[in-house]
This record gives structure tokens, C-alpha cells and sequence, in this order.
């Protein structure tokens, strides 16, 4: 019996997929990294499917890829040369909600979006939501620790999650945290794994973090800049005036125009930046009004508060859509990089020399309340990768964001992608603590291999 055959012959019929036009649809994240050749995909729908894979992946020392939804941006789900990719997205349930204690349990193939809609039937809503949220899974968030619109207010995904019941990278089940708000027994488990990328073992379950939902549901502010640097001193006058926004994103005149040719969103030919944000608390009206004066003080050149949901909801939309309208452009190599937030004005100024200088296109959006800005490198459809000029402008914006005491990723993940720039931030002592974790948990190193560290 083959390797692949005695796999097959552990799990249910139908689970293992080898067809190479089926597998190769599996291998694939949202970047334009081809990857390896899979020798399978296994579709897994319970924890034990998943135990099995990994028993199995042990004793044969294949590599093993989990997968979500493969809406990452860095990546961490690429297929590697004879690895088993391990779908994760029929795994939807959604154990157990309980608006008692604000917590639920949930499966890694549950949909962010999905989670958030049960929870507001019972008055509580699901915080961390990336762009992606109607595709993105929560098994994904929490392998790439990822932030979204609301984090400015609510924190990152790891700031959600209370327990996770994770498959080493031997079978072994461990479980980690705790049902409870608060729990400083042993190291932080929990908080190890979420954001490791699939490279320490696979999220089977997650004990979450719910919250009390607006009673109403927040006026969304849209304030026009001329200028991007006026743009991000209001955003540091919001921040500074003790505002406490629960979205504060902006985008770019470039991010801008991608929109209003896909979308004819209306903008203004003087119109250089946007920024879009929100108060959920209640005191939200007030709030509103604050940012709105303080947008105005800081050079905007036009602002409106929505006067219904439907408004509100179409604003977001407009920030929500802007990296689809991006992707319209060419290839994107999509970068995350976070400052201090007192920083901002000036990396968006870097960026903007940056691209001049190496006469690149590059888009600029933003969660602006935390200093997380996402520059898109477009480079031409029919490249396989990035030009010369493309990955010299990205390690400059790198460079320039370590220099102010920042990161190379906020919430997309080290992945593939980031791995050549990985020392300038981490140190050689940082780098061999995490070898020494990754070797703790998976000796044999089969747990998406070359991702991460």
C-alpha cells in the first residue's frame, strides 16, 4: 500500500483529493507566489480527520500545509513540493454560543462574517473583522493574529481569543486557555499559537471572545483631504483629543481612483486622501462631531456624517472594497507595515518619496487609529514576480518602518513573503528562541515548512 493509499484508507471516502488540477486549485493563496505540488489535499470535517493526518504525516515525515479559506496575503498557505495540504473550511460549527459568559466555540473553518451575525442575535457581536470577513475564516485570523477595521477599539484577533484546541504536529490534542475573562495559569498557551501561522500545531477549535454590540448602529464619518499629510494629522488630533474611535481608516489617492473607476464613487479631483471613521459607544453622536471638527481643523476639504444605516454601511463598503479595486491594477505584492501611531505622517511621506524614487505604483490604505498601513506594490499582470525596482521599494518601506520603531507586519503574517527582511526586526536571539519553539513542537519540522521563522 502507497503512503497516499493507507492516508486514504484512514480517513472517509472522498476525503483525500489527489486530481493535480483539483489539488493545484488548493495550493494557492492571494499572492502571486506559485507554489509547490501537493501530493494531496485531505478535506478535513472533524478533529479527528485531523489527528489523523497528522499521525499519519509523522510517521511518513510528509509536510503538512494547513489551509482556510486561502485569502491570506503573505503566503502562509502556499503549497510546498510533496506537502499534504490540510483544508480546514468544512470545519464550520459553531459548538456552542453562549451569551451568559460572551463566548463562543467555534470551528476554524467558520466564516468571520457567520460568527458575527450569530452573536448579534443575542445582542453581542464578534470584534476583530480583516476586509476579508465575509470570505476570511476564523481558523486564517487566528493563524495570522489578523486585526481589521474595528481594531483601532477592540484589539487584534489574539485579543479575542480565551482557548484553542490544537493538534500537534504528532496527533497529540492540547488544549490551551480557558472559558474565563481572566486566567494566568502557566505560560500563554493560547496566545503562542495565534499568529504562528499553522508552523506549532493545527487550530481545531477556538474558545473566542464575544462583545456587547452598539445598540444602534454607529453614524460613519467620510472627511476629503488635499493633501495625505493633513490626512494623518487628523488622525493624530483624533488619537490625541482622547476621541477613542472604534474605525479610523484612510485611504489613499491612488486606492481612490482604483475605486471610483470600478465603482464611479465620485471623487474629487483635488481630493488626495479619505478618511472614514467611527464611535460606537454612547457617546458615538458626540464623538462623531468631535472627529468631524477636528477633520475640519486639520485641512479637510469636505466632511459628511451618514444620516442612516444604509449610508454608514455604504462608506465602510468603500473601504472594505478597496484592495479588490487594487487587485484591478496588475499584480500586488501587499505589504502591512506598522508604525507608532506619532509616526505615521511620516512613513506615508516615505512611501510617497519611495515611490517616486523607483518609479513605482504604489497604493496606500490604512487602519490609521494604529498606525497599520497597507502598501500595494502593482507590477505588471504577465510577471511572475516582482521587478527589481518593486522589491528594492519594498525593503526601503521596511527599512524605513524599523527605523521608527516599528514592524514588518501587523496582522498579514510573516508568511513567505516577509521571511528575507524576518532578521532586520527579530535579532539572532529572537530568531533562535523561535527556532527553539518550533523545534519543541514540531521536531521533525513538517508543519508548513519555510513559513514564518
Amino acid at each position: 500500500m502507497t503512503a497516499i493509499a493507507e492516508l486514504a484508507a484512514a480517513l472517509a471516502p472522498g476525503k483525500v483529493l489527489t486530481d493535480p488540477d483539483v489539488t493545484d486549485s488548493y495550493a494557492r493563496d492571494r499572492t502571486f507566489l506559485e507554489p509547490g505540488k501537493p501530493l494531496a489535499v485531505v478535506l478535513a470535517e472533524t478533529r479527528d480527520d485531523v489527528v489523523a493526518v497528522l499521525r499519519w504525516a509523522t510517521g511518513h515525515r510528509v509536510p503538512v500545509v494547513p489551509r482556510g479559506a486561502g485569502t491570506g496575503l503573505a503566503g502562509g498557505a502556499t503549497a510546498v513540493d510533496g506537502c499534504v495540504v490540510l483544508a480546514l473550511h468544512k470545519m464550520k460549527a459553531i459548538r456552542e454560543l453562549s451569551p451568559a459568559d460572551e463566548i463562543a466555540v467555534v470551528e476554524p473553518g467558520v466564516i468571520t462574517a457567520d460568527l458575527d451575525r450569530a452573536a448579534r442575535e443575542h445582542g453581542l457581536m464578534y470584534a476583530p473583522d480583516p476586509s476579508s470577513y465575509e470570505i476570511s475564516t476564523i481558523g486564517g485570523n487566528l493563524a495570522t493574529n489578523a486585526g481589521g477595521l474595528r481594531c483601532v477599539k477592540y484589539g487584534v484577533t489574539r485579543d479575542s481569543a480565551l482557548g484553542l484546541e490544537v493538534v500537534l504536529a504528532d496527533g497529540r490534542i492540547l488544549n490551551t486557555g480557558r472559558r474565563t475573562m481572566k486566567g494566568v495559569t502557566g505560560y500563554d498557551l493560547t496566545g503562542l499559537f495565534v499568529g504562528s501561522e499553522g508552523t506549532l500545531g493545527v487550530i481545531t477549535a477556538a474558545t473566542v471572545r464575544l462583545r456587547r454590540a452598539p445598540s444602534v448602529y454607529p453614524a460613519t464619518i467620510a472627511a476629503e483631504f488635499t493633501s495625505l499629510r493633513d490626512a494623518a494629522a487628523a488622525v493624530a488630533a483624533i488619537i490625541a483629543a482622547g476621541c477613542q474611535p472604534s474605525l479610523l481608516e484612510m485611504l489613499d489617492r491612488a486606492t481612490l481612483k482604483a475605486l471610483d473607476d470600478w465603482k464611479n464613487i465620485g471623487l474629487e479631483a483635488s481630493t488626495q486622501a479619505m478618511l472614514i471613521a467611527q464611535a460606537d459607544g454612547a457617546d458615538g453622536p458626540a464623538v462623531s462631531e468631535r472627529m468631524s471638527e477636528l477633520c475640519t481643523a486639520n485641512g479637510a476639504s469636505f466632511v459628511a456624517v451618514s444620516s442612516s444605516q444604509q449610508e454608514a454601511e455604504e462608506l465602510i463598503g468603500i473601504r472594505r472594497m478597496g484592495f479588490q479595486a487594487v487587485e484591478r491594477l496588475g499584480k500586488c505584492l501587499v505589504e502591512d507595515v506598522c508604525v507608532p501611531r506619532s509616526a505615521l505622517p511620516y512613513m506615508i511621506e516615505k512611501i510617497e518619496a519611495i515611490a517616486v524614487r523607483h518609479e513605482v505604483t504604489i497604493t496606500t490604505a490604512a487602519h490609521a487609529g494604529d498606525g497599520n498601513l497597507h502598501p500595494v506594490f502593482i507590477f505588471d499582470q504577465d510577471l511572475a514576480e516582482p521587478p527589481p525596482n518593486v522589491w528594492a521599494a519594498a525593503d526601503e518601506v521596511f527599512r524605513e518602518a524599523l527605523e521608527m520603531g516599528g514592524t514588518l507586519t501587523g496582522e498579514h503574517g510573516v508568511g513567505l513573503l516577509k521571511r528575507r527582511w524576518l532578521s532586520m526586526e527579530a535579532g539572532p536571539v529572537s530568531a533562535e528562541v523561535h527556532l527553539g519553539i518550533k523545534q519543541l513542537f514540531d521536531p521533525l519540522g513538517i508543519l508548513n515548512p519555510g513559513k514564518a521563522v
